[in-house]
Formats: structure tokens, C-alpha cells, sequence
């Protein structure tokens, strides 16, 4: 080979170099992540944070001796791998993570390695409720102005965005139904396709046209029916209908099954979990 062939091969054998690696390195990263992971969840579980879940997540006492280690090992990865961030003067401590955290796995559960909400990004959060502008169109181009004060929001871009007082009262009575933290990362998951319209991800075209007709019909009946166990704000759409009546299933799973045994199937499917047997 003559000096100017090797001169000329050379920038081809450093791009592919480059690109070699670049690929080894996507191939490599979910196994890197999953060894990871895996060595969070052997770690011991502090015992300040099993205080916190006693104190603020009575919820998991419920759960069999297996989901509590599941759960308490779920908790590790989530706090590791995602943000806090603390708005107004709201301090992140582990009081805080441990809380939110817990909240957020016990939708994950039912999933022995689940991917960890994907989308993800952070989790703000503010001391009380919080003042959110929005605008609703008035048709011919028009809009208006709207404050609205909210307890939790859940963003499209990646971020859970909650009111720590609200997370601790919704967290205190495990059986009334009403829990925020539980609501919102019910939105992140179905936010799966990047928008919340009540249609999580099914494995099966099947499978999702039962969904859609189950909660369908669910949403018109309370729409036309005003339930004492499924909170009016879950008539507003799809979306809000799918993550109210997973706080009522997570929270009151006996009373669900009894009123709508149909939803409670869809949501025990979902989640690979049974709640009326803890």
C-alpha cells in the first residue's frame, strides 16, 4: 500500500473505531444498568427509612413479607436513580425521597425488575399546594387566563410535580381512597405513549379494546351516577378517571371489586397485583 492509501485509511479506521464503540456502548448500558440496580436492591434496607414507612406509608403494612421486601428494594433503585428537587423552601430529605418513593413503586410492584418510570426525569416538590396558570380557549382564537391551585401535576416532559403536605395527609389514611402521590405517577404510566388519555400500554390489540370498553362505560356510569367510592374528579376525562380509580384501587380494593369488578380486573392486570387478598 502506498503512503498516501494509508494516509486516506486512516480517518476510516478512527470513524469506525468510533462508531464501534458507540455501539458496544448502547449494547453494553442495560446490562450495565441492570447490574446496577441488582446491586441496590441486595443492599440492606436503612432501618430510619423503614420509620418513615411506618410513619408516613401505612399502606405497606398490609402488603405480604414478600411485596415489602420488593417494595422496600424498588425504593432503593428509584431513589438512586431519580432527582428530587425541592420548590419554595421545600427541603429534600430522606423523609421526603423515602415517602414519594414509596408511593410511586407500589405501582410498580406486581413487576420483580420493572424499568423504573422510563420517562421520568424528576419529581419537584413544594411545601403546600402550588398556583399553576393555565389557559382554556374560548373558540375563535380567543383564550383565557386561568390560576389554578393544585396538589400534584404530572408533565408529558418528564417531571411529577407535588405538594408535600398533600402527599403526607393522602399517605396517613390507607383506606379512604384519596392519594395524590399514588394519582399523579399513575398519569406517568399512562403517559407511556408521551400523553395521559386513560389507555396505558397493553400487550395485545385485544387486550386493549376491552380496556377501552370497560373504562368507557365506567367513566359514562359515574358521569350519570355519582359513586361514594370513586371521587367525582375522575368523571372529568379518560386520564383522570384512570389514575383516581387506581388510588381507589390501591387504597380500597375490596369496595372497587364489589362496585365495579370489571374496572378492578383491567387495573389488577395492569398492575400484576391483587390488593383484596393483603
Amino acid at each position: 500500500m502506498t503512503i498516501a492509501g494509508v494516509s486516506a485509511a486512516v480517518p476510516m479506521l478512527l470513524l469506525a473505531a468510533v462508531t464501534f464503540a458507540a455501539v458496544a456502548a448502547l449494547v453494553a448500558q442495560p446490562w450495565l444498568i441492570a447490574r446496577q440496580r441488582a446491586r441496590l436492591r441486595a443492599k440492606p434496607f436503612p432501618a430510619a427509612w423503614r420509620r418513615i414507612l411506618r410513619r408516613h406509608v401505612p399502606l405497606v403494612a398490609r402488603l405480604p413479607t414478600e411485596l415489602q421486601l420488593r417494595l422496600k428494594a424498588h425504593i432503593q433503585v428509584f431513589i438512586a436513580e431519580k432527582p428530587f428537587v425541592g420548590c419554595r423552601g421545600q427541603r429534600i430529605t430522606d423523609e421526603v425521597r423515602v415517602t414519594i418513593a414509596a408511593h410511586a413503586c407500589l405501582l410498580l410492584l406486581g413487576h420483580q425488575r420493572p424499568d423504573c418510570y422510563p420517562r421520568l426525569r424528576q419529581i419537584l416538590v413544594y411545601p403546600h399546594a402550588f398556583v399553576a396558570d393555565r389557559e382554556r380557549p374560548l373558540g375563535a382564537g380567543l383564550v383565557q387566563a386561568q390560576r389554578h391551585t393544585l396538589a400534584g401535576e404530572s408533565w408529558t416532559q418528564g417531571q411529577v410535580i407535588l405538594s408535600w403536605s398533600d402527599v403526607v395527609a393522602g399517605g396517613a389514611d390507607p383506606a379512604d381512597g384519596r392519594n395524590v402521590a399514588l394519582h399523579e405517577f399513575a398519569h406517568q404510566i399512562d403517559q407511556d405513549s408521551g400523553v395521559a388519555d386513560g389507555r396505558p400500554w397493553r400487550p395485545s390489540p385485544a387486550k386493549r379494546r376491552r380496556w377501552a370498553k370497560v373504562m368507557s362505560e365506567a367513566l359514562q356510569r359515574l358521569r350519570n351516577e355519582p359513586s361514594t367510592l370513586i371521587d367525582s374528579y375522575g368523571a372529568s376525562d379518560s386520564a383522570e378517571f384512570f389514575a383516581v380509580v387506581t388510588e381507589v384501587f390501591f387504597e380500597r380494593p375490596r369496595e372497587l371489586a364489589a362496585e365495579t369488578p370489571a374496572v378492578y380486573d383491567e387495573l389488577a392486570e395492569l398492575y400484576h397485583l391483587n390488593p383484596t387478598e393483603w
